[in-house]
């Protein structure tokens, strides 16, 4: 079924990649996606903040931005879904075309800028799955985002957090993508830190069994220096959040790029992303001192690299990009190559390997 999948590839390339994204989410609304029907490898199964994992492979935020068909993406295969990023009020995004795929280098552009029909219906959703009486396959994690001309952006994480927390089982900060004007600025360690106060509190108040509340994580960019680094783990150690997710789309370009669309505007992501993520992985792992669990999240295209990710910090990982051009095949594939690999090297579980390569 996931390999009959694949073949439809080369006709969902012939759309423009926003289009062939839209045809996507509408055909697994329908119940025609694949089904990974194959029972994972005991090895892969993991828990983090409590939850359990089948697998620790996820989807990133950015495929199912309104929150329609994540079980749907469980049923292929991944061990949790990420949805978003979703913000308090409907817009349109930035001006089209917006969307790149640089079929050349296995990557994409986006600068979409949090399109989507707002909080809403976004939350309809996530109610209507949560008391469906549905047995889940994996985790729900809510990727929460703030309006473009929003002046006071910790206000709309507050909105957002309220509103979603009874009903995902992680949260999301995105204060990372490059394509909402000054949404990084979110980063610096005195507006961080204030954001991730107003989080706590917003999440208590939507929440207010302690037992009960979704883990907090926040998603920070692959591009930050040194000194931002350094200010970014001293307030997510301070702050009681969570976790990372390390990291998000890059603004630089490699020059091993060759694709012609190299040079749009937007944030990157696909396969030249992985080296900048996997180093910032162990970066931030080490910077924390192994006490906060990350999400591995850019450029993971195989098992290989998905160990590679766990070995450098990361308790989980997630991918997108490498869908478009592998197709949902690829889930299996990761999963199998990645129980191997552990087992090959003397883990019975994930977490064990979780920052080995860090000594």
């Amino acid at each position: 079924m996931t390999d009959l999948h694949s073949l439809f590839l080369p006709a969902l390339r012939l759309l423009s990649p926003e289009a062939a994204h839209k045809a996507t989410i509408r055909a697994l609304a329908l119940g025609l996606g694949p089904r990974d029907r194959v029972p994972d490898d005991p090895v892969l199964a993991t828990t983090v903040w409590g939850l359990d994992f089948r697998n620790p492979v996820g989807l990133s935020a950015g495929f199912d931005k309104g929150g329609e068909v994540p079980d749907a993406m469980l049923a292929a295969g991944f061990g949790f879904v990420e949805a978003g990023t979703v913000t308090p009020l409907p817009q349109p995004g930035n001006p089209k075309p917006r969307l790149f795929r640089l079929t050349d280098d296995d990557a994409v552009i986006n600068r979409l800028g949090f399109n989507g029909d707002g909080l809403a219906p976004y939350v309809e959703r996530a109610a209507r799955r949560r008391t469906g009486g549905r047995r889940a396959l994996g985790p729900f994690g809510a990727n929460l985002g703030k309006n473009k001309d929003t002046k006071d952006g910790a206000a709309d994480y507050e909105i957002c957090i309220e509103a979603v927390a009874p009903y995902a089982d992680y949260l999301v900060i995105n204060i990372s993508s490059p394509n909402t004007p000054g949404l990084r600025s979110m980063q610096g360690r005195e507006i961080l830190s204030d954001l991730l106060e107003r989080a706590i509190k917003a999440r208590a108040r939507a929440v207010p069994d302690a037992n009960a509340r979704p883990p907090l994580i926040v998603k920070i960019a692959s591009d930050l220096e040194a000194t931002e680094r350094a200010d970014i783990a001293a307030v997510v150690l301070a702050s009681g959040v969570d976790g990372m997710t390390v990291a998000n789309t890059t603004v630089t370009r490699p020059d091993s790029m060759t694709d012609p669309q190299k040079d749009e505007p937007g944030g990157l992501s696909g396969a030249p992303l992985f080296p900048l993520s996997l180093e910032m992985i162990g970066d931030m792992y080490r910077r924390t001192e192994g006490r906060i669990p990350i999400i591995g999240s850019g450029g993971v295209a195989s098992g290989a690299q998905a160990y590679a990710m766990i070995r450098a910090g990361a308790s989980l990982v997630q991918l997108y990009t490498a869908l478009v051009f592998q197709g949902p095949g690829l889930i299996p594939r990761i999963k199998r190559d990645l129980a191997a690999r552990l087992k090959a090297d003397g883990f019975a579980r994930v977490a064990d390997a979780v920052g080995a390569d860090q000594g």
